[in-house]
């Protein structure tokens, strides 16, 4: 498959780069500054634009399979979120492109709270991490609402989202977030990363969310 992920010098995009790479597939890897270029994989193709630009988005996606959007807006700039995610979907139109958004956990529900959302409960959305939280909601609202010809999936990790090992030892769900026994809940960006590579190569979740944890 041709690849492009947006957000490519990030965490998670990084990680959706190697995996994808190791599996056989073409990567362009996008930033938005040259200047990163030194922290993208080397055997990717490097480019730069701007996921918020729906011109961008139609000219890094030419001839693509598929676009991975794995940015992160700054503190303080939240807002950029489900704006982002308005250019990708008007950038993507009528492409036929496919669309894998890694977004967040803040709109899944708990188990055995008849329906609470993460981000209302303290155990896995702190007030430190609220904001963010609430910008993840706002752009999985918009995916989910947008009228849009796009294949779209949205993926949202677990609670702690964070660097670790790549164990390819994972559950997945649709809306509610996996807990384990201690009422945990985990994924490691490497983990995540052979995730959304599973969903890219055997599509599942057509217009829809899923979610990954152990």
């Amino acid at each position: 498959m041709r690849i492009t992920v947006f957000g490519a010098a990030g965490n998670s995009g990084r990680r959706v780069v190697a995996e994808a790479l190791s599996r056989g597939h073409e990567v362009t890897a996008v930033v938005r500054d040259a200047a990163r270029f030194t922290e993208l994989h080397p055997d990717a193709t490097h480019r730069t634009g701007d996921a918020g630009v729906p011109d961008d988005v139609r000219q890094l996606s030419t001839g693509q399979d598929l676009v991975v959007n794995a940015t992160r807006p700054a503190p303080g700039r939240e807002a950029e979120h489900p704006a982002i995610t308005r250019s990708l979907l008007t950038g993507l139109a009528g492409t036929g492109v496919r669309l894998l958004i890694i977004g967040g956990a803040g709109s899944l529900t708990v188990p055995g709270t008849e329906g609470r959302l993460a981000i209302d409960d303290p155990r896995y959305v702190p007030a430190a991490w609220r904001h963010i939280a609430e910008a993840s909601n706002a752009q999985y609202d918009v995916v989910r609402t947008t009228e849009t010809d796009v294949a779209w999936t949205y993926l949202s990790p677990s609670a702690l989202f964070e660097p670790g090992p790549r164990t390819a030892e994972f559950r997945l769900s649709k809306d509610e977030l996996l807990v384990d026994a201690a009422g945990n809940s985990a994924i490691s960006m490497e983990d995540l990363a052979i995730a959304l590579l599973n969903e890219a190569e055997r599509p599942e979740h057509h217009r829809g969310r899923f979610t990954v944890g152990y």
